[in-house]
């Protein structure tokens, strides 16, 4: 395990590459005995940094929901990151892509809780129940990490990508607010268009087989730290679509169908 004065200073460097849009070395690089409790202290005590410049929590993401991505970076769970106020974006956002590293976006559905939800045994019922909504949403990923290590070539992975808050910069919310109960979740669905050229389709099926097994998934992955996920948060399901590089002068739009629209523009 990292020494605690290891695992903020990484998060305040962190903290300085996003606020310059710079990004540092590959971590599991640097201290090749990291495992991943140590990738989630990082982004702890990056949130707790953040809390401390006046942020507010509201709300968790999950990523790494599909099993195709899950094989990609070898590993057998989701991962999970938190969302401060800040982050949220409204839809149809223009976004300055100056302060960004590698943008990309995801389609996802975004859950607002009614009732707080705790482990250890949460289930998908308990997360219907909870819910006040569902909505449509767009994701913002960056890194803050690099992707290739400049000397050796070697790709980071997902020890990087959990301490780097699981990659998120943004979410963007739009479309209609449905109960949890008056629509098949499982079968939501989004065409997500660039530029008016169709990218990518994906079924919300993806995300654990229900797009709420994510949310009971992380209240009990969240158990044993004590954290309950709170009536307000919005959790941030899990993408359905891989992730679509995002480039200065794009317009994305995602269409959710009878869900409605969510969109946003890179300035």
């Amino acid at each position: 395990m990292l020494e605690d004065s290891t695992v903020r200073d990484i998060a305040r460097q962190l903290d300085e590459a996003e606020q310059n849009g710079t990004q540092i070395g590959q971590l599991s690089l640097a201290y090749t005995d990291m495992q991943m409790a140590d990738s989630y202290a990082i982004q702890n005590a990056w949130l707790e940094l953040k809390l401390a410049q006046g942020r507010v929590l509201r709300g968790h993401k999950i990523g790494l929901t599909s099993r195709a991505m899950q094989q990609a970076v070898g590993i057998d769970e989701p991962d999970y990151g938190f969302l401060t106020d800040e982050m949220f974006l409204e839809d149809a956002a223009q976004i300055d892509t100056a302060r960004l590293i590698e943008p990309k976006i995801e389609a996802e559905l975004a859950f607002i809780l009614r009732e707080d939800l705790a482990g250890p045994a949460c289930t998908l019922h308990d997360v219907l129940d909870a819910t006040a909504y569902v909505t449509p949403a767009l994701e913002l990923l960056d890194a803050r990490i690099e992707r290739f290590d400049k000397a050796s070539g070697r790709r980071r992975g997902v020890l990087d990508t959990v301490s780097d808050n699981a990659a998120n910069s943004a979410i963007i919310c739009g479309g209609l607010t449905v109960r949890p109960m008056d629509t098949d979740l499982r079968r939501a669905s989004a065409i997500v268009l660039r530029n008016g050229i169709v990218e990518e389709t994906g079924v919300a099926a993806g995300v654990l087989n229900h797009p709420a097994n994510g949310i009971a998934w992380l209240a009990n992955r969240l158990h044993p730290w004590g954290v309950t996920l709170k009536a307000g948060q919005l959790i941030l399901a899990g993408s359905f679509i891989r992730p679509i590089d995002a480039r200065k002068g794009d317009t994305f739009t995602a269409d959710y169908g009878p869900l409605g629209t969510v969109s946003c523009h890179f300035n």
